[in-house]
């Protein structure tokens, strides 16, 4: 086990902040950042953060820092592509900043949705990528991107392709008290997700694991479909449930981008994730999982009343 890896997250909003909170009193850590507000969340905790701007051409005064927190250490990449093409000049920018040192290790958070639609049907780590939006082919092209740079200076690359994210302050609350429309149940595909909490330990394994290389599904296994992530959510906060509707209803609607994302149905493997990475899920079900982050919430609310 590499415990003592120092570690470099590119990216720290929800998820990389949760990470960098967990990892700062265990190993050397830098995190990159462009919000301000998430630097000031940071810096509170105590977490040394680098302010960068990956939307701006590689700036050479930064090249020192990020040299000396990127050489033998994990870097994790978890900055998102830009909101149009279908490649990522982000990744690009940051790679050119390491340009002349090699990581222990280079984490890629993607997604599943590079998988696109299987009509419900298994997918595991061995079917072929087949992105139906340009949202997803950017992913295939960052994850080609980092694949051929690490293969380039031989250094390991791990790719976490990884679904919808929740967790405390992330539930679809705001979805819910719209009232927008969901479709029924029997039109309603399985759905994959992972809390940030189960996200945040296999990132943790993927670094401190020597063995680990390739692409691994992060994901809970409990398939169950968006409909019931809403009604689950909506009887634990005590909120009305979301009016049901048909697919064919939902093609007037629901917005087009939300639609296509809950047309596309596949179930994720996670068993590669569970063997090679020895993750041990703390939220399995989606039910486990709802339940703690509203308990979280519930105590953070309690602490800043006090």
């Amino acid at each position: 086990m590499d415990a003592e890896l120092s570690c470099l997250i590119v990216g720290c909003g929800y998820v990389g902040s949760r990470l960098a909170r967990r990892e700062s009193a265990r190993r050397p850590l830098l995190a990159l950042v462009r919000s301000a507000r998430n630097a000031t969340g940071l810096q509170s905790a105590r977490v040394p953060t680098l302010h960068i701007d990956l939307d701006a051409a590689a700036d050479p005064a930064l090249r020192p820092a990020l040299a000396a927190a990127a050489g033998q250490a994990a870097v994790v990449y978890l900055a998102p592509p830009p909101d149009s093409g279908t490649t990522d000049p982000r990744l690009a920018t940051f790679l050119a900043q390491i340009e002349d040192v090699t990581p222990a290790v280079f984490i890629y958070v993607s997604t599943t949705g590079v998988y696109g639609d299987a009509g419900g049907a298994l997918v595991d780590e061995f079917t072929p990528v087949a992105p139906s939006n340009d949202r997803s082919r950017r992913r295939v092209a960052a994850e080609s991107t980092a694949q051929a740079w690490c293969a380039a200076r031989r250094v390991r690359c791990v790719i976490l392709r990884v679904p919808g994210i929740y967790g405390p302050d992330r539930l679809p609350l705001e979805r819910l008290q719209r009232r927008e429309p969901a479709l029924r149940e029997e039109d309603a595909g399985p759905g994959n997700r992972i809390h940030v909490d189960d996200l945040v330990a296999a990132i943790v394994a993927a670094m401190d694991h020597p063995s680990a290389q390739g692409v691994y599904n992060v994901t809970d296994g409990d398939c169950a479909s968006t409909t019931a992530y809403l009604q689950l959510t909506a009887a634990v906060a005590g909120i009305e449930p979301p009016a049901l509707i048909s697919k064919a209803e939902a093609l007037a609607k629901i917005p087009a981008g939300m639609l296509s994302f809950l047309l596309e149905s596949r179930r994720v493997d996670n068993r590669r994730m569970l063997a090679d990475l020895g993750v041990q899920l703390q939220y399995p079900t989606l039910q486990s999982g709802v339940l703690a982050s509203f308990a979280e919430m519930r105590r953070a609310q309690e602490a800043a009343a006090t």
